[in-house]
């Protein structure tokens, strides 16, 4: 059973009437008994040419935060010589280092976004660990990551999971090129690092249906209280333009999942998970029926998905989904609500952070669950 304890905004541009300052794609980090940290991408537009991420601090276990600051400095994450943007996805390590998987897009036609309308393909683009040795105050030179899968760019929606064993997992989507070409199909992997983000050698393929004509991408990977990996993913037909499903894979292993992916019966899109120590899994993903920001209970039967019925925990004052009445591209660029990111908190309560269209602006709020 959840329980909905409260809510209120991460960031919300304090002065919209003066300048444009919209946020997305929050994920949430804790620190110690009181601090969390938020990072999340600030921008004049979704794609603009000063979208970049941010970090802003509670001390207070959620209940307010500080003034957002850049979460790196311009001479460190900035290509020399080429106009860049970036995005970064931090995770605190069991060694108390904080890693921040990055991502870093050439913007070398400023007339253009980073996506292409007409293919849906995505700018050239660079895979990079950023590394802090005090909770994200100031970094090491990002290092740059060499894909053990090459010729597509890669959606970095995910921070890096560390597995039981040592080994890190960095779950990615594959997308198109800008030209469209997809060499390798439209699939969700795992990048596998054995020494901590130096190298990635190999992936693991986590949900792929591309076959059929069903593309997956802002995927969520958890290990499990049994070691076990659950993955869930946005199931995307191509052919309709519309969501087909959320989907599911399970590892009983940590090297292959189960093929094809299988759906999990809940009627939406984005979704992320949390694990917690009892075995049991959050879900909070957009729902579709019922619209809004939805939560469910999971544990899995063998293999099977089973979860409690979904519960609304936060609602826009529209429906927000994909119609399959434009192109992708321009679909996604006018959803509504998106990116749930979740937290266990040292009281047991979780801390959910999300985007949100509120009054002509996209905010970052939060809404804390208890689960009994």
């Amino acid at each position: 059973m959840i329980e909905i304890c409260g809510t209120g905004h991460i960031y919300r541009n304090p002065k919209p009437h003066l300048c444009a300052r919209h946020a997305w794609h929050p994920t949430l980090v804790v620190i110690d008994q009181n601090e969390l940290i938020a990072a999340f991408d600030i921008g004049e537009a979704v794609e603009s040419l000063d979208y970049r991420t941010y970090i802003s601090r509670s001390h207070d276990s959620g209940q307010t935060w500080d003034v957002p600051l850049p979460i790196f400095p311009d001479n460190l994450i900035q290509h020399p010589t080429r106009r860049t943007t970036h995005i970064s996805r931090p995770k605190r390590m069991s060694n108390g280092e904080l890693v921040g998987f990055t991502a870093r897009f050439y913007r070398d036609d400023p007339e253009q976004g980073i996506w292409n309308p007409d293919t849906t393909g995505l700018v050239e683009m660079d895979l990079m660990v950023a590394r802090s040795p005090d909770d994200g105050r100031t970094w090491n030179q990002p290092h740059h990551i060499i894909p053990p899968l090459i010729g597509q760019p890669f959606e970095v929606c995910h921070n890096i999971v560390e597995l039981s064993d040592g080994r890190w997992l960095a779950p990615v989507s594959c997308l198109r090129c800008w030209d469209g070409a997809a060499p390798n199909g439209l699939k969700v992997i795992g990048m596998v690092s054995a020494d901590q983000g130096v190298t990635w050698a190999s992936y693991i393929d986590i949900l792929d249906d591309y076959a059929n004509g069903i593309v997956h991408f802002e995927q969520s990977v958890v290990q499990l209280a049994d070691e076990r990996l659950l993955a869930v993913g946005w199931a995307f037909d191509e052919r309709s333009g519309k969501t087909k499903a959320v989907n599911y894979a399970v590892s009983n292993d940590g090297e292959t999942f189960s093929t094809p992916p299988r759906p999990t019966g809940l009627d939406g899109e984005t979704s992320k998970l949390l694990a917690l120590p009892d075995g049991r899994v959050v879900c909070v993903y957009r729902g579709i029926d019922p619209p809004g920001l939805c939560g469910t209970i999971v544990h899995l039967d063998g293999d099977d998905w089973r979860h409690e019925e979904p519960q609304v925990l936060w609602q826009g004052d529209r429906l927000t989904k994909m119609f399959g009445e434009a192109t992708a591209t321009e679909e996604l660029r006018s959803l509504k609500l998106g990116c749930p990111n979740l937290a266990l908190l040292p009281d047991g309560d979780v801390l959910v952070a999300f985007w949100c269209h509120e009054d002509e602006v996209y905010n970052i709020r939060w809404v804390r669950l208890g689960v009994g």
